[in-house]
């Protein structure tokens, strides 16, 4: 799994119990899980379409430095299909797993398009092209 991106908790993300507030967490992991498949698809016109079970599995403090880790479980006709897990990055603990995120591909009319993609794309490799 490649960690694409590290947060900071800082007091204005926490809940009353002084962790990491979940919609927070879960806020940040769609907005990542939005440009990954932007950039895959090559499509700014992305939508969330369904998160699949949400495990907590630990808490984040003030201070930590969590990371975001996203991979491709499949490329659909019209979607793609997400695993992410967020992890402590000093410590390397699981904080919090979901098996699929599923974000579709949409057409200027903002109905579902398909992209043709079939594999994972680095932009590096299209530059080459």
């Amino acid at each position: 799994m490649n960690f694409h991106t590290r947060k900071w908790i800082k007091p204005e993300d926490l809940n009353p119990n002084g962790t990491l507030f979940g919609g927070r967490l879960l806020e940040w992991i769609d907005e990542e899980a939005a440009l990954y498949a932007i950039i895959q698809l090559e499509n700014q016109k992305v939508v969330t379409k369904f998160m699949s079970e949400i495990n907590f599995t630990a808490s984040a403090q003030p201070g930590d430095i969590i990371e975001i880790g996203l991979e491709v479980n499949k490329f659909g006709r019209t979607s793609i299909d997400l695993k992410c897990e967020v992890r402590n990055k000093m410590t390397r603990e699981t904080i919090i797993t979901i098996e699929n995120i599923v974000l579709v591909n949409l057409g200027e009319d903002g109905s579902p398009k398909p992209h043709g993609k079939t594999k994972i794309e680095y932009v590096k490799d299209r530059l080459k092209a």
